[in-house]
């Protein structure tokens, strides 16, 4: 989850709006790569979910870090809520998922030497008080009673509106998580049809990195839980914007659509002040309740950008949000992924001439089948496995387009860190597949066996 935006005076007309996205518009030499994922953590020996407080906890682990790393503390309200270093930050998801945002680099290489550094951190910090942590897509036993909540205004807000709309809103606060990846847009036209092959594409990253068939300490009967999940969690702010592939789709039409999403809190002073799911379009007006006659300024727009949950999200970058969380190898998978998509223009003009051609139906019907069926999903004629045969053959071209080399010059491109992908394909089977064999098999239904297995 996002930290409190900063900057900006008040918003004088809507236009303000769409040149604030236009303000990530950048020279492709400029272009970079931000990776950001979650991880549960846990007790060692009870397997039981981390409070923030007390010797084995999320605090503990983030005094961990601060102490013995030099990571800079971020507080809320006397509470040590995040950290910050050479423009990466680690955050505390609702639930207590940690979160390493990380900071915007050129390469993949540079990007999985950044996880990998983290992970080692973090694994030093926590061995040390009996902690682990594990990256899967939705907690496989706990119960939400058992999932504390962290000590952030913002998700107290959050937490209370979820619990009004959707199904699924406080579950998808407490008990996902997720790998994404951030990347630039050199133009309007340019943000377009990487949006549109984005959100087309994303049923093809779920269906790869689903890591959640369990919940509640049993199967859930989907290849990614975290999917149905987001599917049943507040339509108001999430899906597959169909209106992203009509013409005339641009920064203004984003803003059209974000106007109109619900508020969830205004930040003021330090505090989160409950926008009771007023629009941003009646915060224009200075119409917001608990803020009477008083009208948003640019951090306020900054803000709401971050509460808005589509399968791809445009703020001054795009987000690629619908992969489950995972190991190692899966964490630079994702931006490999993507980056191999979208940052060659051969490689991005494959991917849009792959999608164009599908209707709103058909993609909705992708996202459903993959969340449920992952790689043997088929719907509409378009079989899954093929599908993500064909997107990693395109992503595999782009990074070989790229030639970004690495340790050192040995390795001549980025198309490594998609093997975990091609085995994937080459197997029929993800993380999802390979976690249901085990528990139908060596683990005979233990699911406690998960936590030594799959650790970082």
């Amino acid at each position: 989850m996002s930290i409190p935006q900063t900057g900006g005076g008040p918003i004088e007309s809507q236009e303000q709006l769409a040149e604030y996205l236009a303000k990530g518009c950048k020279p492709e030499a400029d272009w970079r790569i931000g990776t950001e994922h979650e991880k549960f953590g846990y007790l060692t020996d009870t397997h039981e979910p981390l409070p923030y407080d007390g010797p084995r906890s999320i605090r503990a682990v983030l005094e961990g870090l601060r102490d013995r790393y030099d990571w800079a503390p971020v507080e809320e309200g006397g509470h040590l809520i995040g950290l910050t270093k050479d423009g990466a930050n680690v955050s505390l998801e609702p639930g207590g998922a940690l979160e390493l945002s990380g900071a915007p680099l050129e390469t993949i290489h540079q990007t999985c030497d950044e996880v990998n550094e983290h992970l080692r951190e973090v694994k030093s910090i926590a061995d040390a008080i009996g902690v682990g942590f594990i990256g899967l897509g939705a907690a496989p036993e706990w119960s939400h009673d058992e999932m504390p909540l962290m000590p952030k205004g913002r998700y107290k807000l959050m937490d209370n509106y979820m619990e009004r709309v959707g199904t699924a809103g406080r579950t998808m606060m407490r008990r996902t998580c997720t790998v994404q990846v951030n990347l630039d847009f050199g133009s309007e036209a340019d943000m377009v049809k990487k949006m549109r092959v984005a959100l087309a594409l994303q049923p093809v990253a779920t269906a790869l990195f689903a890591s959640s068939p369990f919940f509640e300490g049993k199967p859930n009967g989907m290849k990614s839980y975290r999917s149905w999940v987001w599917r049943n969690l507040d339509e108001d702010r999430t899906g597959m914007l169909p209106f992203v592939f009509e013409d005339g789709f641009g920064f203004e039409r984003y803003v059209d659509y974000a106007l109109d999403v619900p508020m969830y809190f205004v930040y003021r002073d330090g505090k989160y002040i409950d926008a009771l799911g007023m629009s941003f379009r009646d915060f224009m007006q200075g119409k917001l309740p608990a803020l009477p006659g008083e009208v948003p300024t640019l951090s306020d727009w900054a803000d709401h950008l971050t509460t808005i949950f589509p399968e791809a999200r445009l703020k001054k970058f795009i987000e690629m949000r619908g992969a489950d969380g995972g190991p190692w190898r899966r964490l630079c998978a994702l931006p490999a992924f993507w980056v191999g998509l979208t940052y060659d223009s051969s490689a991005l003009d494959a991917a849009y001439d792959l999608v164009k051609g599908w209707d709103a139906e058909t993609r909705q019907a992708l996202r459903v089948a993959a969340g449920e069926q992952g790689l043997q999903a088929e719907t509409g004629g378009i079989r899954m496995h093929d599908l993500a045969a064909q997107t990693l053959q395109i992503a595999e071209a782009g990074l070989k387009s790229r030639a970004c080399t690495g340790a050192g010059g040995l390795l001549p491109d980025e198309t490594h860190f998609l093997n975990a992908l091609k085995e994937s394909v080459e197997t029929g089977k993800v993380l999802s597949d390979e976690l249901l064999d085990h528990y139908h098999g060596d683990w005979n239904g233990d699911l406690s066996k998960i936590y030594a297995q799959y650790c970082y």
